[in-house]
């Protein structure tokens, strides 16, 4: 296939699934809780992508999970977080934090802030086997890592720092100013998601917004850039 040839589908935010209560406004990219469209039942692997703000002091109590890959990407606040397993930890701005579900992890992810909203995305990836030992992990990214280029922050082998992901994916970050582009290649076989987290972007000579996603299915050359500024995640998926 031609890397020149048109193999996407832009999803826009304003067709997401959205949901409210008094201390959670959620945006959701895939089929979730009372949100169900066939049609997006998530892509490869990637099962939910859901755009969470989050109201001061407020958050999820102790819920239960099993067979997830659970990432959680802060955009703005800080996310306080417990688990069976004992961990108790921060989420701020530039970490990448995953915790395997496998056979069954207790969690409560909290907005640490007493008097600032929490704005993140949390993300879930179907591992490729069932029934793993639980586990957590969090690294943190800085700015500069991510500035006008793809940082990777997440894949199945957890090189160059990246966390560990139990499936056969790359996760990219990047941080784009004005001038900013970045061109990758989808590798025949593979496929890919693009995320636009905050700001706008520039795909491939398409306008894109905060929460618009882009499906890339087959070889694709995807060529990134911004007018003002954005933040993105770039999924490379089998």
């Amino acid at each position: 296939m031609s890397q020149n040839t048109i193999n996407y589908m832009i999803h826009k935010s304003n067709l997401r699934g959205h949901s409210k209560i008094d201390w959670l406004d959620s945006y959701h990219t895939f089929s979730f809780s009372h949100f169900y469209d066939p049609n997006r039942m998530g892509f490869r692997s990637l099962r939910v992508i859901n755009d969470d703000s989050i109201a001061a002091g407020a958050g999820f109590p102790t819920h239960g999970h099993r067979d997830m890959e659970i990432l959680t990407y802060v955009l703005s606040g800080a996310v306080e977080h417990k688990d069976s397993l004992g961990t108790g930890s921060v989420i701020r701005p530039g970490d990448a934090q995953i915790m395997s579900a496998g056979t069954g992890i207790m969690h409560s992810e909290f907005n640490h802030s007493q008097t600032e909203e929490l704005h993140l995305l949390q993300i879930w990836i179907l591992p490729d086997q069932q029934s793993l030992k639980p586990r957590y992990e969090q690294k943190a990214f800085s700015v500069e890592d991510k500035k006008g280029k793809l940082r990777l922050i997440g894949s199945q082998d957890g090189r160059d720092g990246s966390i560990t992901i139990h499936q056969d994916i790359n996760l990219y970050a990047s941080i784009l100013e004005k001038g900013d582009v970045i061109n990758y290649y989808v590798q025949p076989h593979r496929y890919a998601w693009l995320q636009i987290a905050t700001g706008a972007a520039i795909f491939n000579g398409k306008q894109l917004q905060a929460g618009d996603g882009v499906q890339i299915t087959g070889e694709q050359k995807i060529e990134l850039s911004t007018n003002e500024n954005a933040e993105i995640l770039l999924f490379d998926l089998v």
